[in-house]
């Protein structure tokens, strides 16, 4: 299973995104974290610094929606320039459509649920998807404490894929850092969301490459990856 590092913008400098961005450019996306001070209570970037930010970095983007109305919205972060958009199943009034039309669009589809959100109910939902992501802190700030009890809903989340024979993705956004990456790859994670931990080091590259070898590690020695 390949590993991919995601560094989140929204522990970056705002006023030199540009350079932000190429400063991770060993990344295999860049996370963008939009939020409407509604859906999550922080107000943070739109559709035209998304569209600033493709026109500026060829690292793919990576949209994570906190907003409300997700189903009006999201289509337009896929014009916008994202690759990758993310909806939020507690702000979709219709997942599966949406889900559709994020594809039809010319992106990767990907549903993320709050941490006191179950998997189980959207089980049916998984082949109309691209990625899942599992919030492992509450949505709206970046800098919070890794919620280590959303473990065992990691693990149930690689099982439901691999119960259904899916290349689905598995990301984790929240408190992943050096001192937690390797316990979300062994549940079942192959895609980090990083903020914190990488621009709030010294070398974001750098810092980039080690929480890839430390997540490919163990994921080389868990027992999902081993049986896929």
């Amino acid at each position: 299973m390949a590993v991919q590092i995601n560094p989140s913008i929204l522990s970056a400098d705002f006023a030199r995104l540009a350079d932000e961005a190429k400063a991770v450019e060993g990344a295999d996306w860049l996370h963008v974290d939009v939020m409407d001070n509604h859906f999550v209570p922080n107000l943070t970037l739109g559709v035209p610094v998304v569209e600033s930010l493709a026109r500026a970095t060829d690292t793919p983007l990576d949209c994570h929606l906190m907003i409300e109305d997700a189903d009006r919205w999201a289509p337009r972060y896929v014009e916008a320039g994202a690759s990758s958009v993310t909806f939020h199943v507690e702000a979709a009034a219709a997942p599966v459509r949406l889900a559709r039309e994020i594809r039809a669009k010319g992106a990767r589809a990907s549903m993320a649920l709050r941490p006191a959100t179950p998997i189980e109910p959207y089980e049916d939902l998984l082949p109309e998807l691209d990625m899942l992501l599992i919030m492992t802190v509450e949505p709206g700030f970046g800098g919070q404490a890794f919620l280590d009890i959303m473990l065992p809903k990691i693990r149930r989340t690689r099982e439901l894929i691999s119960k259904h024979g899916l290349e689905l993705w598995l990301q984790v956004d929240g408190g992943v850092s050096e001192s937690t990456i390797e316990q979300c790859a062994d549940a079942g994670a192959d895609v980090f969301v990083a903020g914190s931990a990488v621009y709030g080091a010294h070398d974001p590259a750098a810092a980039v490459h080690a929480l890839r070898r430390q997540a490919e590690e163990a994921v080389s020695k868990a027992s999902w990856a081993c049986d896929h």
